[in-house]
């Protein structure tokens, strides 16, 4: 466990990224996929009926022993959770009430984030365009680790750490990285989350609170969904800086693993892009891609030619335009 990872620094190139071009070639071959951008209706409803549940769970776990609330915490809460953080990482595309109402998938995003405890969902919508718009931009792209990450969790016993800490760095990157102006939007879903978090805790007392947050923190770190963190765009095989999943745990997180489709057409609702697959099925079938989002924690953490640093990275050129 103490063997120290090989690469010392990114892989930098000094090409654009490939999902620009991919998607132009695609449409020109296949025009019927522009019909697939279009609102999902049923997210709205998936969403609501995800939240109530979550309720449910706050008002059922209140009497329970704490041993219980800590086991169901992890065995339900985190997976719902999670589960939720990818329905605001839709949502932010505007796939729930679409482009001309944009103001209110940023509300609906904030009433998604009820049950997740954290504040989050109008910051990630605006550092996640930029992660769409500048894949792997040097200062630009807060989903790539810091230097200290790279430089720091080099062994397999602290590639596991950091796995854990997940939360932790996801929460604290962007300000080291791309640090932005607080907005009105940001400052409303705090104060939302907060007044939700008070009368949670006036209402149904301490365990529903630690069943939320700890739920969140467990379902972000050491959890088989959040392998998606890890698969989406860490370099396992040189020259390849996005993947897919095609597993079954896409039913739970909106088919994020799709993620090669996502990426290309970032305007298609998760539900549609096993369609994107099938109809442009040339453009994927080779693309390397996983089926085990456990076994790709498991490659990371015990592969010694893989750490936080096996990230594609480029430096950008002309006018950037962040959100």
């Amino acid at each position: 466990m103490g063997n120290r990872v090989a690469r010392e620094d990114y892989e930098w190139v000094y090409t654009d990224q490939p999902h620009a071009d991919r998607r132009k070639e695609i449409l020109a071959k296949y025009p019927e996929i522009k019909t697939l951008m279009r609102p999902d209706p049923r997210l709205k409803w998936i969403v609501c009926m995800m939240v109530l549940i979550q309720f449910l769970a706050f008002y059922l776990v209140k009497d329970l022993d704490w041993k219980w609330v800590l086991f169901w915490t992890y065995a339900f809460g985190s997976c719902i959770n999670h589960s939720m953080t990818l329905a605001i990482h839709e949502i932010s595309h505007n796939t729930a009430f679409g482009n001309n109402r944009a103001i209110w998938n940023r509300w609906f995003a904030m009433f998604a984030n009820l049950p997740i405890g954290l504040p989050y969902s109008a910051s990630f919508k605006r550092y996640h365009l930029d992660h769409h718009r500048y894949l792997g931009g040097d200062g630009i792209d807060v989903d790539i680790p810091t230097d200290f990450e790279g430089w720091f969790f080099c062994t397999r016993f602290r590639k596991f750490v950091w796995i854990i800490l997940q939360p932790l760095f996801y929460a604290i990157r962007p300000l080291c990285i791309n640090p932005k102006p607080i907005t009105g939007l940001e400052l409303a879903n705090v104060a939302v989350q907060l007044s939700f978090n008070v009368a949670l805790y006036w209402l149904c007392g301490a365990k529903p609170v630690v069943y939320m947050m700890a739920g969140s923190l467990l379902g972000m770190g050491l959890h088989p969904i959040s392998g998606h963190f890890i698969a989406e765009h860490y370099m396992f095989l040189k020259g390849h800086e996005t993947y897919s999943y095609y597993g079954s745990l896409n039913l739970l997180t909106f088919n994020v693993g799709y993620h090669n489709e996502h990426h290309d057409f970032p305007s298609i609702p998760g539900r549609r892009l096993p369609m994107v697959k099938k109809i442009a099925s040339e453009y994927y079938d080779d693309l390397p891609h996983y089926t085990s989002w456990v076994k790709v924690l498991y490659d990371f953490i015990m592969d010694d030619q893989l750490s936080p640093y096996s990230r594609v990275k480029r430096r950008l050129k002309g006018d950037i335009k962040q959100e």
